[in-house]
């Protein structure tokens, strides 16, 4: 620990005192070494995430880096943060009520006859769930995994020896991370850094709504969706082809279930709601997270969550802490010009080329440098902004970029075994060794990025997305 804490000093102090570069504000490389420090420290963890977030917070105001009254507790108000928050309570709705499951244990009962049937079975399950749970770790291993899991040990495929796992766990579990991956990125509530591509992008200009992001990432994330199952049975595949016992046995956990609770029609009722207000939000006038609270109210009344369950939900409010202070911080970094600097010097190197050829090196370098992360938030709150910046000063199309560059904030999330929560989840199972994962994992990354640089690309030049 005291290592990594000196580390952190030396970093933050290193570019604390650097010289101001020409255009920026004095206090702008003060406020580059405390950002940059922060952020090693939410990779490092000498201390809990949102523990980094309020040191980092206070050096910056002590400093006189950002004054508390009218910068320091900026990012506490924005309401995409608060959306992201709203949506972890949200997601408590489906755990508490069993909702998650009974949908899990449907789609296996309906498509579990094989090894390629369960894991469509498992994205479908995903794909639901996503719009309304912003933690991917939470509905990889609270949702899905315990599924994968139990299909697994009942065909007789454990993490014991190679064996057992290749018969049916390995392909299982690397199929959901990979798939939590995509239906992360299609959608803005999915993943809880996808608020803050939102946020940083509209810094930048650029207004993406809900229904937006989701209407761009439905094309490429659909035939990805498609594609990734069945790829993962040729370059990963399980020694079980067949699983005739699979539909049964989740029919008998149905069946231990019994009918629909009233809990679980209302979490159903309120989800569906939800999505409604989330697509048609920007033609009725109600903002994404004037929608998420509204469901939150729901679920209060009718008692599903009670203020206790929300209390306890500590990570919802460790997000809100250490959110708040990253997005203040990064806001500030904008307000004193060290993201147009930054950006600037990053597209000056790829400059000299037609604006596809620079975007397709700033994109290709913003996914496999995650290789160097162990958050696809941190990536996020780090990187993004820079290279959008980057890339609109080469003349890539505003929208086109920050789409592309959200999406890859998500995609980037298989490549590794820690590269991020649902890869944790997984690789903690057993199911898949550590080699097999950065080999599979890489091949992932190449079909993400053909599918979604191909179809994605020209699904947003259909959608007007270029303008």
């Amino acid at each position: 620990m005291t290592l990594k804490i000196a580390l952190i000093l030396i970093v933050t102090v290193a570019i604390y005192l650097l010289p101001v570069p020409e255009g920026v504000d004095p206090r702008g490389m003060h406020m580059a070494g405390i950002f940059v420090g922060t952020i090693l420290g939410l990779i490092l963890q000498p201390l809990p995430t949102a523990s980094v977030a309020i040191v980092g917070l206070a050096a910056a105001m002590i400093t006189g880096t950002m004054n508390a009254k009218k910068e320091a507790l900026m990012g506490f108000g924005d309401s995409t943060i608060w959306l992201i928050v709203a949506a972890f309570f949200i997601a408590d709705g489906f755990l508490i009520t069993g909702l998650g499951r009974r949908i899990a244990l449907l789609f296996v009962s309906a498509l579990g006859k094989s090894s390629l049937g369960l894991s469509y079975g498992m994205a479908l399950t995903d794909l639901v769930l996503s719009p309304a749970t912003p933690s991917n770790t939470a509905r990889a291993g609270g949702v899905v995994y315990p599924i994968v899991a139990s299909l697994a040990t009942v065909n007789g495929s454990t993490s014991e020896s190679d064996e057992s796992r290749k018969r049916l766990g390995a392909y299982l579990s690397m199929t959901s991370v990979q798939v939590n991956t995509i239906t992360s990125a299609m959608f803005v509530t999915a993943m809880a850094g996808n608020p803050l591509a939102v946020s940083f992008a509209s810094q930048h200009h650029v207004n993406i709504t809900w229904g937006g992001w989701a209407l761009a990432a439905a094309l490429p994330g659909l035939v990805s969706l498609i594609t990734m199952p069945w790829l993962m049975s040729k370059v990963y595949a399980p020694t079980l082809k067949k699983t005739p016992d699979a539909p049964a046995h989740a029919r008998e956990q149905l069946k231990e279930l019994g009918s629909m609770s009233r809990g679980e029609w209302i979490m159903l009722l309120t989800f569906v709601v939800l999505l409604i207000l989330w697509v048609l939000g920007s033609s009725l006038g109600i903002n994404a997270t004037t929608a998420a609270f509204l469901g939150i109210a729901i679920l209060l009344v009718t008692r599903v969550l009670t203020w206790k369950d929300m209390a306890a939900n500590s990570g919802a409010w460790s997000t809100l802490i250490f959110f708040s202070v990253l997005v203040g911080m990064a806001t500030q970094l904008n307000a004193l010009g060290v993201m147009s600097w930054i950006g600037n010097s990053v597209g000056n190197m790829v400059g000299g080329f037609p604006w596809p050829l620079a975007f397709a090196i700033l994109a290709l370098s913003y996914l496999y440098v995650h290789y160097f992360f162990a958050s696809n938030t941190a990536q996020v709150v780090a990187m993004y902004a820079v290279f959008l910046g980057a890339a609109i000063s080469t003349g890539t199309p505003p929208m086109f970029a920050a789409l592309i560059l959200g999406f890859l904030g998500n995609l980037m999330g298989g490549l590794t075994h820690y590269a991020s929560g649902p890869s944790g989840v997984i690789y903690g199972s057993g199911y898949v060794s550590t080699r097999e994962w950065f080999r599979v994992g890489f091949i992932a990354s190449v079909a993400n990025v053909v599918i979604w640089g191909t179809i994605g690309t020209a699904w947003m030049a259909l959608l007007g997305m270029w303008d």
